[in-house]
């Protein structure tokens, strides 16, 4: 009993020893203030619409996560990591296609409201593929 009293007592001193001095608090002026202000708007990358997996000549499976907005898709499937393939730009005096191109030779034609799209995969060639 005497050791816990003295240990409460030991804690209370080094607790009043502390610095007991108010903590001012109040509006401090934001370093990028100004920076922020003159910032372009941030736009949200697109939300996946729909995803669908589809069965191609080859019997192999595709997998495309369909995005919102006509903003392009997700292609992944048996041995091919996560693509983005993004809406073809338009040529001079055409109107861009509807096509969906990446890098490293990846093509897509179709809608995401359709059964069957046309795909063109590295190493695999162009494919009809159906829901």
């Amino acid at each position: 009993m005497i050791r816990k009293l003295t240990l409460i007592t030991l804690g209370a001193v080094a607790l009043a020893a502390c610095n007991n001095e108010p903590i001012v608090g109040g509006e401090q002026p934001d370093p990028m203030k100004e920076e922020l202000a003159k910032a372009a708007p941030v736009e949200l990358p697109p939300a996946i619409a729909s995803s669908k997996t589809y069965r191609c000549k080859d019997n192999g499976l595709v997998t495309i996560d369909w995005l919102q907005g006509g903003k392009g898709a997700y292609v992944h499937g048996e041995g091919t990591a996560q693509t983005h393939l993004k809406p073809a730009a338009p040529v001079d005096g055409k109107p861009a296609s509807t096509q969906l191109l990446a890098e490293g030779g990846y093509a897509l034609t179709g809608e995401a409201t359709k059964s069957s799209i046309t795909v063109t995969l590295p190493g695999k060639g162009t494919q009809v593929c159906h829901v």
